[in-house]
């Protein structure tokens, strides 16, 4: 079942066949791919930087620690994580996308980055890894572009190990009217200007900043995360609630 119907789902604000949205989804990211990391740096003003570290942090990760690296497109989080698991251990960067899953191989094997990272291009609703195997699962910014959510937090919580944890870094909803307004004139009069002279594409910029808005809220996610089979979930606010940082403990 989709996220709002048995046959249909959202694509920013339009209903489309659900069947249908894995493939809309992957043109967007065929298109921005080239272009993503200097978009998200241009976009937020580099403050992607400071969420994805903080993300990073809150993974406590160790040397030989088995981490999954979900819709990791160009390997931000995946180069960090290499690092801190050491030769004794291993990242899986997955994507939906296989245009993302080379800029993100590209990159890194540019920054001598191998050994310990392996690329699986794979759909979240249907990982496929067998039971309790990693340690940390982090999925920034790619669960709004999935279909069938709650599959996809079910698939997870069965592969993670008892007493590992989730990350999900997500858009979210800024918790003042104030902000609100602004983000929303920034979202959907500025972002796709950026998105034509930058990447050459306006409207999948324009899909991306509709898509955050059907993005379930913080409550709402963090129930979500109970109800496929967490024990626990919380989350943070950054950035005024503009990005939250859910977590989710497997006991």
């Amino acid at each position: 079942m989709a996220d709002h119907g048995e046959d249909k789902t959202h694509f920013g604000y339009k209903d489309v066949e659900a069947t249908q949205k894995a493939d809309m989804v992957a043109e967007v990211f065929h298109s921005v791919a080239s272009k993503y990391d200097l978009m998200n740096d241009v976009m937020s003003f580099g403050v992607h930087r400071y969420w994805k570290r903080f993300t990073i942090e809150c993974a406590a990760v160790r040397p030989g620690m088995r981490i999954l690296d979900l819709a990791g497109g160009t390997g931000d989080l995946t180069a960090k994580f290499s690092h801190l698991v050491g030769e004794t251990g291993e990242v899986v960067l997955a994507d939906i996308n296989e245009s993302m899953l080379k800029v993100g191989r590209a990159k890194l094997q540019d920054r001598g980055i191998v050994g310990n990272v392996n690329y699986v291009q794979a759909n979240a609703e249907a990982l496929p890894f067998p039971d309790n195997h990693f340690d940390v699962i982090t999925i920034a910014f790619g669960l709004r572009n999935v279909t069938d959510k709650a599959k996809a937090l079910r698939s997870m919580q069965r592969i993670l190990k008892p007493g590992g944890k989730l990350l999900v870094l997500e858009f979210s909803k800024p918790q003042n009217a104030a902000m609100q307004k602004a983000y929303d004139f920034y979202s959907f009069q500025i972002i796709p200007r950026m998105g034509s002279m930058i990447a050459g594409d306006a409207e999948s910029y324009r899909y991306l900043s509709e898509s955050i808005r059907m993005h379930p809220d913080q409550e709402t996610l963090k129930e979500m995360m109970i109800e496929s089979g967490f024990d626990q979930a919380d989350y943070i606010n950054m950035t005024n609630g503009v990005v939250a940082l859910h977590r989710g403990y497997k006991y």
